[in-house]
């Protein structure tokens, strides 16, 4: 068995565990091992355009905002958005601020008839430190040191 697959295997594994919906979910870790080795796997930020100038972005990552700042609204073309920029049959991999988001739009773009759509568990900034009231200290993609840069 390749690394590929057993990538996409505990993946798999932890949305059947979870009942969700999409293909599967993967730590900040394991989806950019899976970048590197499936290089037609596309990377979906849907973290807003004011998150991304003020925290950082991933590069090479696609960005389709899942909702909008001020106000959190939805928006209304993200399918037509995420349609016109990727292949029907890649491999989508949603990350957004600590997975609750990009969650939401794995599930959508599964609904919508999308197969392999997967959620990056703890998201770009992971979860919220209850003690110190800071992200990036306890788990995300920042936290584990992987690949981004300020804009």
């Amino acid at each position: 068995m390749g690394r590929i697959t057993e990538l996409l295997d505990t993946a798999h594994s932890r949305s059947r565990a979870h009942s969700w919906s999409f293909a599967g979910a993967m730590l900040p870790h394991e989806a950019h091992e899976l970048r590197q080795l499936a290089p037609g796997a596309r990377l979906i930020d849907v973290r807003s355009r004011a998150e991304l100038e003020l925290c950082g972005v991933i590069p090479g990552a696609l960005h389709v905002e899942w909702q909008s700042w001020p106000g959190w609204v939805l928006n209304p073309h993200f399918m037509a958005q995420l349609t016109q920029a990727t292949d029907p049959e890649s491999l989508l991999i949603f990350i957004c601020r600590n997975g609750v988001r990009s969650h939401s739009a794995a599930d959508a773009c599964t609904e919508a008839g999308r197969g392999n759509c997967y959620n990056v568990l703890e998201g770009f900034e992971g979860d919220l430190n209850k003690a110190t009231g800071h992200r990036n200290e306890i788990n995300g993609w920042k936290y584990r040191g992987l690949p981004w840069t300020q804009s």
